[in-house]
């Protein structure tokens, strides 16, 4: 059984400034667009525009902010990502129209995006001899903190005032307050020296940058079960409405559970490339239950979509294991931050095109639309491998030419 508290000092105070984070994520992930729309009463389609674009503006920051941690220190450089993060989410109370709306959510989109490159750092020097399997842990502690913070915020949306919204809203800040403070309890990590090369080798690195794009195209999954589910039962379906949260509720508890023992097998980017396989063949065979539920008894109906959520989140802990592994074991260890940077923007783009292309699929064309996004899916796990080996030939002959020191995988 996984720890449930690291042992080392470093580990503990950054799960624990990871589930402060979190719980105040949760707040804003359940409830922050309802904020907009009912307290700040901002009209829906302009919240929709400016969380797109904030999601695209945040993408350029992840790599630039994750070079400035490998070079002065991912310690300060994490903590002050979490004190503008803090500043933009308070601004939110101020946010009556639509530009300084824009300008709050941007700030916010940008200081997490760049935070977590920041952090990456830490969880490498920190993490021990596997930082990919304290990551997996952190994860675990991210669904645990999400999940109180959704609580919270299903009292705030009962309560539906402005005033209840606004306390969420500075709640969420202060959260991020915390987070900040524990941070600086961590010793300082001091920045690697460069290597002779370009300064922003993770942009040049193309095998890297291919998994990159690989990894992108699945996390699209993230999306199945908090757009696609949601739309498809309502819509499509009989099943009884409640399994909406039925379904996540079941995804959060094996993520809780499973994660870190899922990580332990993933020793290794080959292991990585075959756990991409496997996700993407579990994302089809759940795509494709899901895609059974229309037209048949309610019952019935229940039944495939908490199959469904199951296989899929089998899926997710092989695809979020394999992602740990190589985005680590294939980076250098001088530049952590911005390759880990680069790692992330994959997953941005997914983020800020999933909904829409889920939408499209799934829920405008309808049935066959989920049979091309899993197939979408398992055509990317399958090719998944074979970038893997790339990247792994051209980390081998990099370590040749700057030394073995330079470049030790994390494994």
């Amino acid at each position: 059984m996984p720890r449930l508290i690291p042992d080392a000092r470093p580990q503990r105070v950054l799960a624990a400034s990871n589930f402060v984070y979190t719980v105040g994520n949760g707040l804003y992930l359940t409830a922050g667009v309802l904020y907009f729309t009912q307290a700040a009463r901002l009209p829906a389609d302009q919240v929709g525009l400016g969380l797109g674009v904030a999601g695209l503006v945040a993408l350029a920051l992840g790599v630039t902010v994750g070079h400035l941690a490998d070079r002065y220190g991912a310690r300060g450089v994490y903590a002050v990502t979490l004190g503008v993060q803090a500043l933009a989410t308070a601004g939110f109370v101020l946010a009556d129209a639509f530009w300084s709306f824009l300008l709050a959510v941007c700030a916010a989109a940008g200081a997490r995006t760049a935070g977590t490159a920041a952090r990456s750092p830490l969880i490498r020097h920190y993490g021990g001899d596997r930082p990919q399997e304290f990551r997996a842990y952190l994860r675990a502690v991210t669904n645990v903190g999400i999940s109180l913070g959704a609580v919270l915020a299903g009292w705030v949306v009962q309560v539906g005032t402005v005033t209840a919204y606004q306390l969420m809203v500075l709640g969420n800040a202060a959260a991020f307050v915390v987070a900040a403070a524990v941070v600086v309890l961590l010793p300082p990590v001091a920045p690697l020296p460069g290597v002779d090369g370009p300064r922003w080798a993770a942009l040049r690195d193309r095998p890297y940058l291919l998994i990159t794009g690989l990894d992108g195209i699945m996390a699209v999954q993230f999306k199945v079960l908090t757009v696609g589910i949601p739309l498809w039962l309502v819509g499509a379906t009989t099943a009884p409405h409640w399994l909406i949260s039925g379904t996540i509720l079941t995804s959060t508890f094996m993520v809780v559970a499973c994660q870190v023992r899922a990580s332990r097998s993933i020793d290794s980017p080959v292991a990585g490339g075959r756990a991409y396989r496997r996700a993407g063949v579990a994302f089809l065979v759940s795509c494709s239950l899901i895609s059974l539920t229309a037209g048949i008894p309610g019952w019935a109906a229940a039944v495939l979509f908490l199959t469904a959520a199951v296989v899929h989140t089998a899926g997710e802990l092989w695809y979020s294991a394999a992602g740990f592994e190589v985005s680590f074991a294939l980076a250098p260890r001088h530049a952590t931050g911005q390759y880990l940077g680069v790692f992330g923007l994959g997953a941005g783009l997914a983020d800020a095109l999933g909904p829409g292309l889920l939408i499209g699929l799934c829920i405008t064309w309808g049935r066959p639309g989920w049979y091309v996004l899993g197939a979408m899916f398992a055509v990317t796990g399958l090719a998944a491998p074979l970038a893997v080996r790339r990247a792994e030939r051209r980390r081998d002959a990099r370590s040749a030419r700057t030394g073995p020191a330079e470049n030790v995988p994390a494994a």
